[in-house]
């Protein structure tokens, strides 16, 4: 084996496989390194169940369950925003919205994709693996869930609203359809990077409740904070909200089959055609420097030798520190969430303001439809940034949207960030994964990492996919 190389990552977390996957697609010589002997890292699929109830100590599963091997657990799940209008990403999303050949198209990505499906499309690990579309998008207020309106038909048979604030919300969804940042005549007086989005959303008059879903449920902000920035940025996520359903109107949300564990081994099989190596089930002794700067690695007596080094905050510990803390509360099922028309997967966000909390809670459910579990059996996993001392009260308002539950697996998470950007250092860790149940923000910090890394923006433009006829 060799010995020097250009990066070595430890940890096979998805944010590490995916930079590995870019590092070594633009010629770089990568060497992969992870403790455990699985892929995933924090965010790995758990299977079979019998798996899951060890990790967290517990008797069981009963045979009510089914076959263990037929789970797929994702610790942390997440869902991906696609576009249907210009992206037609997933061959199981096309064959089942227009009922033709999947193989018999080509792909493209375009400005308004999701980020995850532009990185996706860009390293063309999407030749490895399968999607299919969540079938529902929910929001809670005064106790109920309601379906996310995100179409002028949608808003017309929404209970959300009253009549002049659907006339109010139509209104504003048309501008940011049509909003076009190269075209002055498509702004209607308003400067996109200079108007608020407090200011927008008053220029259409909207309520507090309108307001409230369209920055969280379909703009997915995770904060007040947005209201007080410029407003080009929730437009575009308006934007890509909506375009996202144009493939199916049901969500704008896709997910792995058989779990996200698909992807880390799908980036892995990337990285062996380009002449990457992975090592598994390998401990790592040391990270020797020299000078301040990152020179080796040590694992098992062997000294691999670097430029660069990617890795999570666990291979660090003192590089990072602690900015809060993430509650995940797994729920296994026997039935689909109530409200929610039945859907076999959906995605539902409790605003923070309708339980006076400072942090959404994400509700994230998939079942047998997307071979995660035995037939007839769902997986909900509900999360938040904890707040308080007793973080598992504090998502009990998502658990009970989701009884009866026949078993429940709560972990309680350091949110981690690194302590330095890496540049001096050469070392740079990506942050722990947050309390949103899609990728968004992840894939921020992915972009982030990349620049440091590389001194480059990740760019996805001219990026296109094609798929055998």
């Amino acid at each position: 084996m060799e010995q020097e190389y250009d990066i070595i990552v430890l940890g096979t977390g998805l944010k590490e496989c995916i930079l590995s996957g870019l590092m070594t697609l633009s010629g770089k010589k990568v060497l992969h390194i992870d403790k455990n002997p699985y892929y995933g890292g924090e965010s790995a699929s758990i299977s079979p169940l019998e798996e899951l109830y060890k990790k967290f100590k517990t008797p069981g599963p009963p045979k009510s369950m089914g076959r263990g091997k037929e789970w797929n657990v994702d610790l942390i799940p997440k869902f991906f925003l696609s576009t249907g209008e210009s992206l037609l990403f997933v061959s199981s999303c096309l064959a089942d919205c227009f009922d033709i050949n999947e193989h018999a198209l080509i792909f493209g990505c375009c400005v308004f994709a999701g980020q995850m499906v532009k990185i996706l499309l860009h390293t063309e690990v999407t030749r490895y693996l399968d999607f299919k579309v969540v079938e529902g998008s929910y929001v809670y207020k005064g106790g109920k869930v309601h379906k996310v309106p995100a179409s002028e038909k949608d808003a017309d048979a929404s209970d959300l609203m009253g009549m002049f604030d659907k006339r109010r919300f139509k209104k504003l969804l048309l501008f940011a359809l049509n909003f076009d940042i190269r075209n002055p005549r498509t702004h209607h007086d308003v400067d996109p990077h200079k108007t608020t989005t407090r200011e927008l959303f008053h220029r259409y008059d909207l309520g507090l409740d309108v307001i409230e879903f369209i920055g969280h449920a379909i703009a997915l902000h995770n904060s007040e904070s947005y209201l007080d920035r410029p407003c080009v940025e929730t437009i575009s996520r308006i934007r890509l909200y909506c375009d996202s359903l144009s493939c199916r109107n049901t969500s704008p949300y896709l997910y792995p089959l058989y779990g996200l564990g698909e992807i880390p081994q799908g980036f892995a099989r990337l990285n062996a055609e380009h002449g990457g190596t992975f090592l598994l089930n390998r401990a790592v002794d040391e990270i020797v420097m020299d000078s301040g700067k990152v020179k080796a690695v040590k694992s098992e007596g062997k000294l691999f030798h670097c430029k660069q080094l990617i890795c999570d905050p666990s291979y660090v510990p003192n590089r990072v520190r602690k900015v809060g803390r993430v509650v995940r509360a797994i729920c296994l099922l026997n039935h689909p969430v109530k409200h929610t028309h039945d859907t076999s997967s959906c995605q539902i966000i409790i605003p923070q303001t309708q339980l006076n909390r400072k942090s959404d809670i994400y509700i994230s459910v998939v079942s047998f439809a997307h071979n995660v579990a035995s037939d007839g059996m769902y997986i909900a996993t509900v999360s938040t940034t904890a707040e308080t001392s007793n973080p598992e009260k504090e998502v009990q308002p998502g658990l009970e949207l989701l009884e009866p539950i026949v078993h429940k697996f709560v972990s309680v998470s350091n949110l981690l960030v690194p302590n330095e950007d890496g540049k001096k250092s050469q070392i740079f860790v990506s942050r722990s994964y947050d309390g949103t149940n899609h990728f968004e923000t992840e894939c921020e910090d992915i972009k982030d990492m990349y620049q440091r890394l590389t001194g480059t923006e990740l760019s996805f433009i001219g990026v296109f996919l094609s798929v055998d006829q």
